[in-house]
Parts: C-alpha cells; structure tokens; sequence
C-alpha cells in the first residue's frame, strides 16, 4: 500500500498537480486554525468549443481566473479561492474533462485547446480582461493563454509552470508513462472526479490523456518572450519542475537584469519558497504562496501613474 502510495505521489507530480488541492482542501476541512469561509458562488454551464465548461464565480472586484492543476476541481482550492475572493471577482473553472465538465473523448488535451477554452469562457461572460492565477497544469496553460490572447490577460500569477516538457525532471516523465487507473483506487483523486464528473465512467479515459499531455511540448522561446502580462512565476525550491527551468522561463519573460545598475524592476517575478514541494505549495503552504502573490496582484501596472 506504502508503495501504490508513494508511485501516485510521483505521478501526480508529474501530472502537473493531481493530489495537492485535494489535501488542501481536506486539511483546512479538518484544521480549525484555518477556517472556510462560506460562500454562495454563482455558477454556470458556458458553451465553448464544443464543451459545457463549468465556472463558478466568487467575491467582487476587478476579475480574477483561476485555473486547477491535472485531476483538479474548484471545490479543492481552499483557502487560496476564499483569500483571493476577498479582494477579487474570482471566476474558477473546471477544465476540459476536469470535475463539472464533461470530456470531449476523442479530443486530446492540449495547453493551447484549453487556454482557447478559457479565452472563450472570458468572451461568454463579457470579461473583457483579467488577471490569472493558474497551477501547474493550470499555470502552463496560463502561459499559452498570454501567448494566444494577450489582450485578456491583465497580470499572469503561473504557479510550477513550464514551458517546456524538460522542465520536468525526467524520471517523473518516465514514471507517468507507467501511470495506471488501479493506482487510483481509493484515492483523493478518484474521489474528487467521482464526485462531481457527469460521466464517472471515463475517468480511465482522463487518465490516459493526462499521461500524455505533459510529454514532448515546447512554447517557442520567442511565443513566451512575447508575453506582455506582468508575470510571476512561483514554485518550490524542491518542486518538479527544475529550478533551472523556472529561471530560464523568468529570464525569457524579462527578469534576472541587474536593476541596481539598469534602474529598472522588470515587470516580471520570480518566487522561489523555500522549504517547499510541488505538492506542499498549494496544501501545507498555502500562506507562503498567498503572500507573494497577493502584493504582485495588487501593485500598480507598470508604467501607471
């Protein structure tokens, strides 16, 4: 059982989140140091590219996208939804095949199909521009949304992103090839897709997909360079994705210039928590995440007066 557990450990991670919002939710639940606040959100089905994509919207203020990680739901979020819903419209989404919305089965995942999925929910609800914080999978597809439609991305919050499918160490690429739906029985992740996915018979299928996606992509260097939003990039000192990787991606959004000599701050953030994993970033760590991009949200665009 120890090791059934430790392999879906490994393969969540490189699958781009799997388990971490699952744990956050459930430790909060069960924490009282770290109450849920309740709320009503309103909620909807938008039809866009062929898909019923669910959304809830939480709070008010200038809108904020949210987007989950692999197996994620909104209902996983925790604290991270509540907090940025206290001075935010927050709009989370559930993804193609992800909690709420259906799987389109014979179309493959991809970061592009799924950022043109976001764009289009944006267009459904008349929001015209917004500010994005995505996970893992979620914040890998918030890049291809700021490559694919900058005009509707305010500020970019990309939380263990990549850009390239190196950016994984390679052995957690290896061991999601070996990924199988037994390794999911009883666990948080089959819980959460069971719980809500209108067709629970095709969570095989959603595995299947996810294996794939994070293998054998790359953004150009020069889609990435282009990205106009203000980014920050956020992940753990001893996250999956590489630190060499982080910084490459930061370096090509305009960061690591010497400001002291240039006096000019980029207009783009690194954020490397230390003492932190790709998992703990969203569950133990929470706080530590919201306290860096919560101060890079709220700070004036550049160039404002």
């Amino acid at each position: 059982m120890m090791r059934r557990r430790s392999f879906v450990a490994m393969a969540a991670a490189a699958g781009t989140s799997l388990v971490a919002p699952t744990q956050a939710f459930v430790r909060a639940e069960a924490n009282p140091a770290t109450p849920m606040k309740e709320t009503i959100p309103q909620t909807g089905y938008a039809p866009v590219n062929g898909l019923r994509m669910y959304y809830e919207i939480h709070g008010s203020g200038e809108p904020l996208v949210l987007l989950h990680g692999s197996f994620g739901a909104i209902d996983l979020w925790g604290p991270i939804l509540t907090t940025l819903a206290e001075t935010h419209q927050v709009i989370a989404v559930e993804l193609q095949g992800h909690g709420h919305t259906a799987d389109i089965i014979d179309r493959p995942l991809s970061y592009e199909q799924m950022a043109d999925d976001v764009a289009a929910l944006m267009d459904h609800l008349a929001i015209a521009q917004a500010d994005l914080v995505g996970y893992s999978m979620g914040g890998t597809t918030g890049l291809q949304l700021a490559i694919r439609h900058p005009d509707q991305v305010r500020k970019l919050v990309a939380v263990s992103p990549n850009y390239r499918s190196d950016g994984y160490y390679p052995e957690l690429l290896a061991g999601l090839q070996m990924m199988t739906l037994d390794i999911f029985v009883g666990t948080p992740e089959e819980a959460a897709y069971l719980r809500h996915a209108p067709h629970p018979e095709d969570f095989s299928v959603l595995v299947e997909k996810l294996k794939v996606l994070p293998q054998d992509f790359a953004f150009p260097d020069e889609d990435v360079a282009a990205i106009i939003a203000p980014t920050l990039v956020a992940l753990g000192d001893s996250d999956v994705v590489r630190p060499e990787h982080a910084l490459a991606l930061f370096r090509l959004l305009g960061g690591g210039v010497p400001a002291d000599l240039t006096g000019d701050l980029p207009s783009s953030q690194l954020a490397i928590l230390p003492g932190t994993t790709h998992r703990s970033i969203v569950v133990e760590h929470s706080d530590r995440l919201l306290a860096v991009i919560e101060p890079f949200l709220a700070a004036p665009m550049p160039g404002a007066a």
